[in-house]
């Protein structure tokens, strides 16, 4: 497997380390593609000055795109969208008191037009695809990563056996 690039691209935003079971996926996704990434703690409730400054200086930190995770309420991926052009994934993340994840992507899916955030699925699967969707955007002027892709589908489909019983 390919070294991961030292400069992050990718930023993984979380809005408490309670979200980070879920987010890891992307983490993960990214790791076995070899694109580096940076993850962290930024609330838009409990930390907004935080959330501000992050979202704010995004694209001159050198991130291309953001992952950004969220429960509850699930301000954080459209409260950063609103304050970058950078690319912002959101992940729904079902919290302990939550709905299920199913509040969190009511809210992050309903942005308003002119604002866009890429929603994904809610939980570990939004997470995993969120990180191979960021590689995946990353790879349309990477040649070297956009090959690590296709080796990666490849083997997803090697793996499907074609008979449902051994």
């Amino acid at each position: 497997m390919a070294q991961p690039e030292t400069t992050p691209k990718v930023a993984i935003i979380m809005g408490s380390r309670s979200d980070w079971p879920v987010m890891k996926k992307a983490a993960e996704a990214l790791d076995g593609l070899g694109v580096a990434y940076d993850a962290r703690v930024v609330s838009a409730h409990r930390t907004p000055e935080r959330m501000v400054e992050f979202a704010k200086g995004a694209k001159a930190a050198g991130f291309q795109i953001i992952i950004a995770g969220a429960g509850g309420a699930a301000h954080l991926p459209g409260m950063t969208a609103s304050m970058t052009t950078l690319p912002v994934l959101g992940v729904p993340v079902p919290v302990r008191d939550g709905l299920k994840g199913i509040d969190s992507l009511l809210s992050i899916v309903q942005m308003p037009g002119g604002i866009p955030v890429g929603t994904l699925a809610v939980g570990e699967a939004g997470a995993k695809n969120a990180g191979l969707l960021a590689a995946q955007i990353l790879a349309l002027t990477d040649p070297e990563l956009s090959q690590r892709i296709e080796a990666l589908r490849a083997a997803q489909t090697d793996g499907v056996p074609e008979s449902v019983e051994d």
